[in-house]
């Protein structure tokens, strides 16, 4: 047997670590920690929309969250009026979850039928001449300033402009310079204001928008900060560089701590990747391998992730419809499971099965993770031996389900004897 040499006593031991050896360590690592922090600080605590609708800016009215919530309604009231039908529709089994699920869907239409409105400046509303783009501004700001002081308002709402290439860079600052200042004289800066830039290729347009919104903070004398933004992935050059890079990091850190969001642009990007038409889609390979390069360079960072949106809408006949619903049902579940909680919402009739989706995915799961998590907590052992990060992604799954109604707080609490602030500690939310 070979003789193991002890040395000194440990920490208090001659052969121990000198105070100069870990304080060199200390001044080696000082400016990982402070890149560390300023780069990956984790999730913002705040509450994430399960999608984004998008509506032209000529279409947007005072009534359009109204109006989508009442065309929603009376789809689901046509096609889905029981659980038995929705069951029907999206291939599931009826059973006492989906009649949960069903009563909530319809409550939330009523309640709360879009969570984040974004008035299009870009695709949806096109070029037009120079003097209705500044109405349709001044007059979207109006209308969501006004909703906003009546309580009418989403939780989430914004404008996406123009991107920031030559030719129409200057129409695009025009209209977010008009839209702020609007808002700024009609009541102040929403809290739930979100600003979104799409088409970008080079992290230096990324830049170039937070030194627009550093100049406007400082003129409205607003705090440093106050303005963030979304990033629409929908470029190949947003993905890969022409140096073999991942460009989507750069532009992260070009935000300068301001972006808020990667949204991936379904068929923008799937477009540029040469996919024909009829192919085009969120399940694409092109579009998941895009989605997890995003997803990478995302993770602690902060910057939350959206998925895209189907072109397939539910209308025509009751069969049509639930086809339809099934096919869009199906991709927002793929979703979540890929860790991508929201998406885009093109027509009213997409909001049941966004709901019905996104519903089910947290109660389905709800008793299992309070499970796990409680035998974390209790040490307990089990089936599953849990790590911390994993109790992390267990509170953050049980807050989410939170936010967006599909379980309520008596429920987690019954099923896990935590409150909200203990889950937000246990998820490490700031």
């Amino acid at each position: 047997m070979s003789q193991v040499e002890t040395g000194g006593s440990g920490p208090t031991g001659a052969a121990g670590f000198s105070a100069a050896a870990r304080a060199a360590v200390d001044a080696l690592l000082a400016p990982v920690d402070a890149d560390l922090a300023r780069r990956y600080p984790g999730d913002p605590g705040s509450r994430q929309p399960v999608h984004t609708v998008y509506v032209p800016a000529d279409a947007f009215a005072a009534d359009t969250v109204r109006t989508w919530g009442r065309q929603a309604l009376e789809a689901f009231d046509a096609h889905a009026a029981t659980p038995a039908e929705l069951a029907r529709a999206l291939g599931v089994p009826d059973d006492a979850l989906l009649a949960e699920v069903h009563r909530r869907v319809r409550a939330k239409l009523e309640r709360e039928p879009v969570e984040d409105l974004r008035i299009d400046f870009e695709d949806g509303y096109g070029p037009r001449p120079d003097a209705e783009e500044d109405a349709a501004a001044v007059r979207a700001a109006g209308l969501v300033a006004a909703a906003v002081a009546d309580g009418s308002a989403p939780p989430y709402v914004g404008i996406r402009v123009k991107c920031m290439e030559a030719a129409v860079r200057d129409r695009g600052i025009r209209t977010l310079e008009l839209f702020l200042t609007t808002l700024l004289a009609r009541g102040g800066l929403p809290d739930g204001l979100v600003l979104t830039l799409p088409k970008v290729t080079y992290a230096e347009q990324v830049t170039a928008l937070v030194r627009l919104l550093e100049d406007f903070e400082r003129a409205a004398g607003l705090p440093a900060g106050r303005l963030g933004f979304e990033i629409q992935i929908e470029t190949t050059q947003a993905i890969l560089g022409p140096d073999g890079r991942a460009t989507v990091a750069r532009m992260i850190g070009a935000a300068e701590g301001r972006a808020t969001g990667l949204h991936y642009g379904t068929f923008d990007y799937s477009a540029a990747c040469g996919v024909a038409p009829a192919h085009q889609g969120l399940d694409h390979p092109v579009a998941d391998h895009a989605k997890a390069v995003m997803q990478v360079a995302a993770a602690g960072t902060g910057v939350r992730l959206s998925d895209g949106s189907t072109n397939v809408v539910p209308a025509g006949t009751t069969a049509q419809v639930h086809a339809a619903w099934r096919l869009h049902h199906d991709l927002v579940r793929r979703s979540l499971a890929r860790a991508y909680h929201q998406g885009w919402d093109m027509h009213p009739a997409h909001l049941p099965t966004r709901y019905a989706a996104v519903y089910s995915f947290y109660r389905e799961g709800l008793a299992p993770a309070a499970a796990r998590l409680s035998g974390y907590l209790a040490k307990a052992g089990g089936d599953v031996l849990d790590e911390p990060a994993t109790a992390r992604a267990l509170s953050g799954y049980l807050l989410r389900g939170l936010d967006c109604g599909a379980v309520d707080p008596a429920e987690v609490g019954d099923a896990t004897g935590l409150d909200r602030a203990r889950l937000e500690a246990l998820a490490g939310r700031r």
